[in-house]
């Protein structure tokens, strides 16, 4: 710490001189104002260090200084120390090297969540629930997840030697792992579905996105496919150029896709088609939720001011800035944003306005009355400030309070461990459904694990009661107060009928994907799905839908 200290000194003599070679120049007040903060700032900084009665960390208090000045920003400007440069090249490539499995925390250690299939993880045998007690001896007991991760990367046709235990039994096994180069794929799943239609799950936009769905409509129109769903929900985004290129696939070359505008002018481009598309005619429907953000938001909306495609599901996230990686010293990188991007109606998408925060902090959405209408190509009615409206607002994804919170609390996954255990023989996947007798053991199963919820109708309740109380008005309301919340009060038993349909679907798709991964959890999903059968019936009418996207 003192060796840190002196080099701070150090440091500071040189900015200081940096500083006052500065003066001899005539500067501006905005100049001097930079100058002034950042002696400011080291001057505070020293005497922290210096005077502060406990020990302190200066490389994390730097740190803490720096996040909180881009967090001021916006959440997209963030600082990527050398550290953390193998977690962004996986966000941009999907590739790192490991053992291939998704883990989370479990009780005092960590859990295998869902391995990979074909990954190091699944083929040494780990499953779902099998608890992580070390890895190269080094006890995951009490350590935070992030830790146990990095133990588990490394350069591929590296050893890793673990110790774990399996789901009901008390035994501790040694197994050692080669770590392989591990590639998340962006296409999660494709196949055929009624009627013709091919379905495409895009999951994310890394490096090569555009190919996989190249590759997977090749081969779903080879199958026979003359109408295609593109599912784009709970689709982040990613790298801006896939984007584009998905796109081409659709409509003709040259074709402006989405423009990028900043303060700096070397930031404000357009991005157009680059090659000859592979079908301009075959029928469209983009699935997107509120989670679909970024270059899924360039997608849709850009495929929906073509009138290209029909957009089916809920406004999308309203991500409409562009982020840029600067090279810093020390290898570190800063990703910036750079410009916000507009979708070829001339819209920008972005949904929260950073630069003028409210008072308390906090960032609001673009108002009302600031939101502008375009037009698309065939003249139909668009608007910016906040996401992509979907042609088809459907709402069959909203899940009840009960579903979130057995999620939440693991008692899906749980159960699908203790099933599995019973159950080792792997299942048919087709039409897989889990017995009447088997809803009832998770019946009992949720309350032997002491599950309980509150409903949003009872937050919202408590809350009234802590105000009543603070304002003196809750003993002469008492009674009607309490009369309310016995109306209000749920019955989990009851509950777990009512919303039996939703939480069985849950089950199927977490008890399946033990047996066949995560394409096993999708298929048996989309088979399930509503948006998509809506989607279908939409695509039926062929006629019909290519008279609205021709904005008859």
């Amino acid at each position: 710490m003192k060796l840190f200290k002196n080099k701070g000194l150090v440091l500071a003599g040189i900015i200081i001189i940096g500083f006052s070679f500065w003066g001899f120049e005539k500067i501006s007040d905005k100049d001097f104002n930079i100058i002034k903060n950042l002696d400011v700032f080291y001057s505070l900084f020293r005497e922290v260090n210096l005077f502060y009665v406990d020990d302190t960390d200066p490389e994390k208090l730097i740190e803490t200084g720096i996040n909180s000045m881009l967090e001021s920003l916006d959440p997209y400007t963030v600082y990527i120390p050398e550290s953390k440069m193998d977690d962004f090249s996986f966000m941009t490539t999907g590739k790192y090297g490991g053992i291939g499995s998704l883990i989370r925390k479990s009780g005092d250690y960590v859990m295998i969540a869902e391995p990979y299939e074909g990954s190091p993880s699944a083929l040494s045998g780990l499953r779902a629930g099998d608890l992580i007690i070390s890895v190269d001896n080094y006890s995951t007991k009490g350590q935070e997840l992030s830790i146990i991760s990095e133990k588990l990367k490394g350069d591929p046709n590296t050893e890793v030697r673990l110790v774990i235990q399996k789901p009901g039994s008390k035994k501790q096994e040694k197994i050692t792992l080669i770590r392989k180069e591990i590639q998340i794929d962006n296409v999660s799943y494709s196949g055929m579905l009624a009627e013709k239609t091919g379905y495409i799950m895009l999951s994310n936009f890394t490096l090569g996105a555009s190919r996989e769905v190249e590759n997977a409509f090749v081969k779903l129109k080879s199958e026979g496919a003359e109408k295609l769903i593109l599912d784009l929900r709970g689709n982040p985004g990613g790298l801006l150029i896939e984007a584009v290129r998905i796109c081409n696939l659709f409509v003709p070359k040259g074709e402006l896709i989405v423009s990028t505008r900043g303060k700096v002018k070397q930031w404000d481009q357009e991005y157009r088609t680059q090659s000859e598309p592979l079908d301009t005619e075959i029928p469209i429907i983009v699935l997107v939720n509120r989670a679909s953000a970024s270059a899924s938001e360039i997608v849709s909306g850009a495929l929906q001011d073509l009138d290209r495609a029909f957009i089916v599901g809920q406004r999308t996230f309203g991500k409409g800035l562009v982020q840029t990686t600067r090279e810093l010293k020390y290898n570190g990188q800063l990703k910036v944003t750079t410009a916000k991007y507009y979708i070829p109606s001339g819209r920008c998408i972005q949904a929260l306005d950073y630069s003028n925060r409210n008072e308390d902090g906090s960032v609001g959405h673009i108002p009302d009355s600031l939101i502008s209408k375009y037009t698309t190509k065939n003249g139909r009615v668009v608007f910016d400030g906040g996401g992509v409206q979907p042609d088809l607002v459907d709402t069959s994804e909203e899940l009840s309070q009960l579903s979130i919170q057995l999620y939440i609390n693991n008692m899906f996954f749980d159960f699908a461990t203790d099933y599995v255990v019973k159950n080792p023989v792997e299942p048919k996947l087709e039409g897989f459904a889990i017995s009447e007798s088997d809803y009832e053991k998770f019946k009992k199963f949720v309350i032997s694990k002491g599950f309980d919820y509150q409903t949003q109708s009872e937050g919202k309740l408590n809350d009234l009661i802590k105000v009543a109380k603070s304002e003196k008005f809750y003993t002469e309301a008492e009674a009607e107060i309490l009369a309310l919340r016995e109306k209000l009060k749920h019955d989990n038993d009851k509950d777990l009928d009512i919303f039996k349909t939703e939480i069985v679907s849950f089950l199927n798709e977490e008890i399946i994907s033990r047996y066949y991964f995560q394409k096993g959890r999708i298929k048996l999903s989309v088979d399930d799905d509503k948006t998509i059968e809506k989607s279908l019936k939409l695509l039926s009418k062929d006629n019909e839908l290519k008279e609205i996207l021709s904005g008859i």
